[in-house]
C-alpha cells in the first residue's frame, strides 16, 4: 500500500495552537482508497524541519507529500504554487532565530520550485465537497515555504521529483482566533473539523486521480 506523508507544524509564535498539526494527527493511519497516511510533526525551524523531513521521506518512501501549515487571517484554505530558494523572517522561529535573505537550500540551487500536486484537481474536488479553496503564489518566506522548498528540493535530487508534492496553508480555527489580540481586526476562522475536512479531501485528490 503506497504511503501518503502528511505533516503540519508544531505551534509557532504567539499561537496557542496549530490547526494543521490538529488535522495530521486526526487522519494519521487512515487509509484513502488503496493509500495509507502517514502523519508527522514538524518543529518550526527550518534546518531542524529539513533534518527531519529528510528522515521521514528515506524511511517512508512515499508516493505523495502533503505538507501543511497555518496561515492566519487566510479565510480559506489554499494551495501554495511555488516554493522559493530564500527565508526572510517577520518573526523569528521557534528556536528564536530570524533569517534574512538568506538561502533556503544549498549552494547552486535553483532559485525556486513548482508544486507537483494537483492543484486544479484539488479545487475541484473542494468545490464538489462546498469546501472554498484557492491557490496562492505565495508561500511566504517563513518555515512552511522553507519545508515546501526542501521536499521538492530532496525529490528532485532523489530522481522522484514525478511524486506529487505541495502545500496547504490553512485558516486559523476557533482556538488561534480566541487567543487573537482584541485590539486588531478580527481573525477568521474555521472549526477544527472542516479543516480536517478540508486536508482530507485534498488528499483524496491524490486517491482519485489513481496516481
Amino acid at each position: 500500500m503506497p504511503t501518503l506523508l502528511l505533516t503540519g507544524f508544531e505551534p509557532f509564535h504567539t499561537h496557542p495552537d496549530n490547526p494543521s498539526a490538529q488535522a495530521a494527527q486526526a487522519l494519521h493511519g487512515r487509509v484513502l482508497g488503496s493509500w495509507q497516511v502517514e502523519s508527522a510533526l514538524l518543529p518550526v525551524e527550518p534546518h531542524a524541519a529539513g533534518r527531519q523531513l529528510a528522515g521521514l521521506l528515506e524511511a517512508h518512501q512515499p508516493g505523495a507529500v502533503l505538507l501543511t501549515g497555518l496561515a492566519a487571517g487566510r479565510p480559506q484554505p489554499t494551495l501554495e504554487r511555488v516554493a522559493l530558494n530564500v527565508m526572510d523572517f517577520s518573526i523569528p522561529d521557534n528556536s528564536g532565530q530570524t533569517y534574512r535573505d538568506a538561502p533556503a537550500g544549498p549552494e547552486g540551487s535553483p532559485a525556486a520550485y513548482l508544486s507537483t500536486w494537483p492543484l486544479r484537481a484539488t479545487l475541484a474536488a473542494w468545490r464538489a465537497a462546498e469546501i472554498p479553496g484557492h491557490i496562492s503564489n505565495t508561500a511566504g518566506l517563513y518555515v512552511c515555504n522553507f519545508v515546501l522548498y526542501a521536499a521538492l528540493h530532496a525529490l528532485d535530487r532523489g530522481g522522484r521529483a514525478h511524486i506529487p508534492c505541495g502545500f496547504l496553508h490553512v485558516p486559523a480555527n476557533a482556538a488561534v482566533a480566541l487567543a487573537w489580540p482584541e485590539d486588531r481586526p478580527p481573525l477568521p476562522y474555521l472549526p477544527q473539523v472542516e479543516i480536517n475536512r478540508a486536508v482530507e479531501v485534498a488528499l483524496e485528490a491524490i486517491t482519485h486521480k489513481g496516481v
